[in-house]
C-alpha cells in the first residue's frame, strides 16, 4: 500500500520481533502467509553500488562497538535495509554519505551497551593495536589497564569526535577516508581529532598540582 519494497520491511520486522524476545516459532507462524507473497526485488543499482563501497568500513566501525560478529552483521544489514526503504530521501539529501552515516550510527548505538548515557567501549580495550602487538618489555596487565582507562575517556567524547577517533585510531583510516565516510570536510576531521586528543590528554595526563600555591 505504501509502495515500499517488501524484502527489507520483512527482514526488519523479523529482526525486531526476535529482539522483542518473540520465539522463532512465533515469528515463522506470524509471517508464513506474508512471506509466501514476497517476491524479493533487487535494490536499486545505485544502492547496491553504495553498499559495495561502504559496507567494509561500516563493518569496521560497527565491530568496535559490537564485538559479537552476529550482532555486528545484523546492525550493518539493518542499516542497508533502512537505507533501501528511504533511498529516494537519501539521494535527495545534501550529502548521501552523511545521511547514510547517521543511519548507521543510530543503528549501531541502539545495540551498543551504554553506561551513564555514553557507549561502553570496554570490550574494545581487549582488541587494540597496542594489545595485539604487546611490548615484551612492558607488563601486559599495565597495558590492559591503560587501554581500559583510555576507552572510558574516549566514550565521553562528543559524538562526532568519538566517531573520528574510532575511525582514525581504532580502525586505522586516513583522514581523507574518514572525511568521505562521514560526509564532512577533511579540515573538520583534523580539527575533531585535535580536540579529541587534547581532551583525552587532559583526562589521562592532568597537569600536576602546584605545591605551595599562594593566593
Amino acid at each position: 500500500e505504501l509502495g515500499l519494497p517488501s524484502s527489507p520491511l520483512y527482514r526488519l520486522w523479523r529482526q525486531a520481533a526476535l529482539e522483542a524476545h518473540k520465539s522463532s516459532e512465533w515469528v515463522k507462524r506470524s509471517s508464513d502467509k506474508s512471506a509466501m507473497t514476497i517476491v524479493p526485488p533487487d535494490p536499486p543499482l545505485s544502492h547496491r553500488a553504495f553498499r559495495e563501497l561502504m559496507e567494509p568500513s561500516y563493518f569496521r566501525y560497527a565491530h568496535t562497538f559490537l564485538p559479537d560478529i552476529d550482532q555486528c552483521d545484523t546492525a550493518v544489514s539493518d542499516t542497508f535495509d533502512i537505507l533501501w526503504l528511504s533511498w529516494n530521501e537519501a539521494l535527495a539529501s545534501e550529502d548521501i554519505q552523511r545521511y547514510a552515516w547517521n543511519v548507521l550510527r543510530t543503528t549501531v548505538m541502539s545495540r551498543t551497551p551504554h553506561l551513564d548515557g555514553r557507549p561502553e567501549l570496554a570490550p574494545a580495550a581487549f582488541d587494540t593495536v597496542a594489545l595485539r602487538t604487546l611490548d615484551p618489555g612492558k607488563d601486559h596487565t599495565e597495558q590492559l589497564v591503560e587501554s581500559l582507562q583510555l576507552f572510558k575517556a574516549v566514550s565521553r567524547l562528543p559524538d562526532q569526535q568519538l566517531d573520528v577517533f574510532v575511525l582514525r585510531h581504532m580502525c586505522g583510516m586516513p583522514p581523507e577516508d574518514v572525511a568521505d565516510l562521514l560526509g564532512i570536510p577533511p579540515a573538520t576531521v583534523r580539527s575533531d581529532e585535535r580536540h579529541a586528543e587534547h581532551f583525552l590528554e587532559s583526562v589521562l595526563c592532568p597537569p600536576p598540582e602546584t605545591e605551595g600555591k599562594t593566593s
